[in-house]
């Protein structure tokens, strides 16, 4: 595991010369370093973000052994990063997977693949979004009276989306923050790498601590993550079935690492700090994660106590320490869920901009105009923002949204994952992959093959898992309807076919080439295409 060591200063340079390579000029700010490429993927994967909004959800299904789903679901998530941290190290261009596949399998896979991220991507935004309902109204919720961020409805309401004011007020903060955070990312990336770092370094100090003290609050052993509290009784599967819906909160947090590629064009010496950086963000989620929700299971003072399922991660909180201190904690999950949103819109703006500029979007021209002082693409934020807004507006009578949103966005990530990890197993497996010279950037070597085969198979049963039409997932509340049933079917269907009608109608007979007013001029420096995928 190698990457090169680019001269002293040199990369300053070399960094727009080798984006010229590939054709394109550089136009955005290149100003993160290490730790900001980092905090990028770190932010978006978002522990706190993802644990304080499912891990009720998870633990309704599955109860103290949901905690096995994290290995298993980190563990194969890593195969897939470690792929990324190849074509991160090959491929320091803004658009990540989309420019990824652009180079290994095509251009109309590599469209499909960048079309499924950005709509995947806006539910995202959706979902993380609406996750302060989860924790905001409960940060003054435990007295007497209204909770202060409980806008709509009452008490009773706080801290859920399942009820009907409940679903109200997570459209309205939801709202707020998408606001918030397309507001800053039209300011540029030097503000938002500062926000996020400072958000990054609140939440890694916060969940330390938050560990530190679950272990003064424990109530149990470690023995009790073996049971089931009785839940695979009706499950086709047993208990398994129980875990495979449980699996949903360790989905949810673990993707959006390949965020440090995404933001390729403004980190210096991108080659060497991105790959590293996919997997730091990885292995930190992985440790970090795993240990809240197995101290927050031990905390419990009773295992089958229900309002675990129906508050999460902020009730086990206040049960342990008390009002004062779990409130404390809870806006420290607000301030991770914050950073989480400005991070997903982050990676969807350079999405969108990186493919607009390609003229694979309609009106590319103007879509991709990077303001001139700011340097960043403007129109892409407003759009992000106005739909992601939109997505929660339409789902807001649906009190089974929250869960179907969650799981529609995971899904989309997974196919586009897909979209990079499986061409790279056909050139594998066909024996098209040069190697990558381990000497200058990353590569697995040998292990390349089985850790792609690995990382392919467990996205599959990932995507089958999630999509399987689940009552307790997709229509869990409210009137049944044989539809939402099937929502994660019917809208990748419908995503996957729009997407079909857009390209074949408008896509098929462009030419494949970078916008004029994009393109890099001679090139100084060619395209190190020696040690590249075909």
């Amino acid at each position: 595991m190698a990457t090169a060591e680019a001269p002293l200063g040199a990369h300053k340079t070399g960094d727009s010369g080798e984006l010229a390579g590939f054709g394109y000029k550089q136009e955005l700010d290149r100003s993160l370093g290490k730790f900001s490429s980092f905090a990028a993927g770190f932010s978006y994967i978002s522990i706190l973000t993802g644990v304080t909004a499912l891990f009720g959800l998870a633990y309704s299904f599955a109860g103290p052994g949901v905690w096995w789903t994290w290995p298993v679901i980190v563990g194969g998530q890593a195969l897939v990063a470690l792929c990324f941290m190849e074509m991160a190290a090959q491929y320091p261009i803004a658009g990540s997977v989309y420019q990824w596949g652009k180079q290994i399998s095509g251009k109309f896979a590599s469209w499909m693949t960048g079309w499924i991220y950005i709509v995947g991507a806006i539910v995202t935004i959706t979902a993380v979004a609406i996750d302060w309902q989860v924790v905001l109204p409960q940060i003054t919720g435990s007295g007497t009276g209204k909770p202060f961020f409980e806008f709509i409805g009452s008490a009773t309401d706080a801290g859920t989306t399942i009820t009907k004011h409940g679903a109200e007020n997570a459209l309205l903060l939801g709202g707020i923050l998408i606001c918030i955070t397309t507001a800053i990312n039209m300011l540029g990336v030097k503000l938002m790498s500062r926000i996020n770092n400072v958000g990054v370094a609140s939440e890694l100090v916060g969940s330390t601590i938050l560990v530190i003290l679950f272990l003064f609050h424990l109530h149990h052993g470690p023995q009790v993550i073996v049971h089931n509290l009785g839940l695979g009784k009706g499950h086709p599967w047993g208990y398994f079935g129980a875990l495979l819906v449980g699996s949903i909160v360790s989905a949810y947090v673990m993707y959006g690492f390949d965020t440090a590629g995404t933001l390729a064009e403004e980190t210096n010496d991108p080659r060497r700090n991105a790959p590293p950086a996919i997997i730091r963000a990885v292995a930190a989620a992985f440790t970090i994660g795993g240990l809240v929700i197995l101290f927050a299971i031990l905390s419990s003072k009773n295992l089958s106590d229900k309002n675990i399922g129906l508050l999460g991660l902020p009730y086990v909180m206040k049960q342990a320490f008390g009002n004062t201190t779990g409130d404390v904690f809870l806006v420290d999950c607000a301030i991770a869920i914050f950073v989480c949103c400005l991070a997903v819109q982050t990676a969807t703006i350079r999405m969108i901009f990186s493919m607009a500029r390609d003229g694979k979007l309609p009106g590319g021209a103007a879509v991709a105009r990077v303001s001139g002082r700011r340097k960043v693409p403007i129109i892409p934020a407003l759009v992000t923002g106005v739909l992601a807004i939109a997505v929660a507006a339409i789902n807001v009578g649906n009190q089974s949204a929250f869960a179907a949103i969650t799981s529609v966005a995971i899904i989309l990530f997974y196919l586009c994952y897909l979209g990079v990890t499986g061409p790279m197993l056909m050139h594998r497996l066909r024996g098209t992959c040069p190697p990558l010279n381990p000497g200058k950037y990353f590569s697995m070597g040998r292990l390349g093959l089985p850790v792609n085969i690995a990382a392919v198979t467990f996205q599959v049963l990932v995507v089958i898992n999630l999509a399987w039409p689940r009552v307790a997932i997709y229509n869990g509340f409210g009137a049944q309807h044989w539809y939402l049933k099937w929502a994660a079917v019917l809208f990748v269907g419908a995503v996957i076919i729009i997407g079909l009608i857009y390209y074949f109608t408008v896509q098929v007979n462009k030419p494949d080439q970078v916008l004029e007013e994009h393109r890099a001029g001679p090139l100084p420096v060619p395209a190190p295409a020696g040690d590249a995928f075909p």
